[in-house]
């Protein structure tokens, strides 16, 4: 079995990183295992398992004969059998399925914004997904949006799932020691960074050893410096540092205490599983398939979404109860490792691989 992973760009998105894993880990269980990333490369190159066969297309328009070209050689040349393509890339695996009709095309949708699925644009989806064997949806709210929306007859909830990687540490962290709070989450809107300075602010009224470390790709554009200007405004420039995106994730995990997420929606954040893996405290909004993975006051603490005075509250109760802290953690740990690992996923994704292959 020869299976190829399609992303646009092979920056630090939860997307990016689900089909990295992937490739990685398909390594090991197929003949051989493929990554294609269509327009940009990124941090997670440095992640790609050298026995992953790796392609940069450097796609520059949404129909780029070069690119398309490039691709449809490659897919005959290495004779693959399935482009799983994970979010937009879909359109390029159409387009080379159309060249090649032996192609099998799974699709993966990553879409983050599932509080707001009634404004997603998805003509061109639409008229692609005839041409999809298998959609995996990241949460159960796509699951049932595919099934209604689109024209693929074979469709399942599939949860990401996170490994440890092993990149050097390279990442030291400011602030105090056992006294760090970090947010692993690109600068985007939708992750409603404002709403977590404004609890952050108060938490080092009562708690101001504390820092915040906010970790994640930088656009830079204007909602980025929304929050840099926020910073400032709000007086907590000596608590709270903003860093890019960074290559040796767990190393930073490994130097913070609580992990929080304050978006406004989501799917699936890998986000929360990276900090389970990590042994963390963790607190997020309830959002997405977030109470599917925490237990609220369980093994982790749930808030709604823009509730500042919650989100405070609940960061402040693992600051002033260590016992609580790291009992959630410990149990948090156990039920990431439990139901969301590498095995359990992998299982599910090579029974549909096999079962189209062999219908093929």
């Amino acid at each position: 079995m020869r299976v190829l992973q399609l992303i646009d760009t092979l920056e630090s998105g939860g997307a990016e990183r689900v089909a990295v894993n992937l490739a990685n880990a398909l390594s090991n269980e197929i003949e051989t295992s493929f990554l294609c990333a269509t327009r940009k490369e990124g941090l997670l190159k440095e992640d790609i398992c050298i026995k992953v066969q790796y392609l940069f297309l450097n796609k520059t328009k949404t129909i780029d004969v070069k690119a398309i070209k490039r691709l449809y050689t490659f897919v005959r040349k290495h004779k693959i059998d399935v482009i799983h393509a994970h979010s937009s890339s879909f359109f390029l695996a159409t387009i080379v399925k159309l060249l090649n009709q032996k192609l099998l095309i799974v699709w993966h949708d990553h879409y983050g914004n599932t509080e707001f699925l009634q404004d997603r644009k998805y003509g061109v989806l639409r008229f692609c997904s005839k041409y999809f064997v298998h959609i995996f949806s990241v949460n159960k709210v796509l699951e049932v949006w595919a099934k209604q929306n689109l024209k693929t007859k074979s469709i399942s909830y599939l949860p990401n799932f996170a490994t440890i990687n092993t990149i050097k540490a390279v990442t030291i962290l400011k602030g105090t020691p056992n006294k760090r709070i970090v947010c692993l989450a690109n600068f985007r809107s939708q992750k409603d960074h404002i709403t977590l300075l404004r609890a952050f602010k108060e938490v080092i009224k009562l708690h101001p050893g504390w820092s915040l470390h906010c970790v994640g790709k930088n656009f830079n554009d204007d909602y980025y410096q929304f929050v840099e200007n926020k910073i400032k405004e709000l007086d907590i420039t000596s608590s709270v540092f903003l860093y890019d995106s960074k290559p040796d994730v767990f190393n930073i995990l490994s130097q913070c205490n609580i992990g929080v997420l304050s978006s406004k929606s989501e799917g699936l954040p890998l986000a929360l599983l990276e900090y389970g893996l990590s042994n963390l405290a963790v607190i997020a909004t309830n959002v997405g398939e977030c109470k599917t993975v925490i237990t609220n006051n369980y093994n982790g603490l749930l808030v709604d979404a823009s509730a500042v005075k919650d989100l405070s509250k609940a960061i402040s109760s693992y600051i002033e109860q260590k016992e609580l802290r790291n009992m959630h953690a410990s149990r948090y740990k156990k039920h990431i490792q439990n139901n969301y690992s590498e095995k359990s996923q992998l299982h599910n994704i090579l029974k549909v691989y096999k079962t189209y292959i062999s219908l093929n």
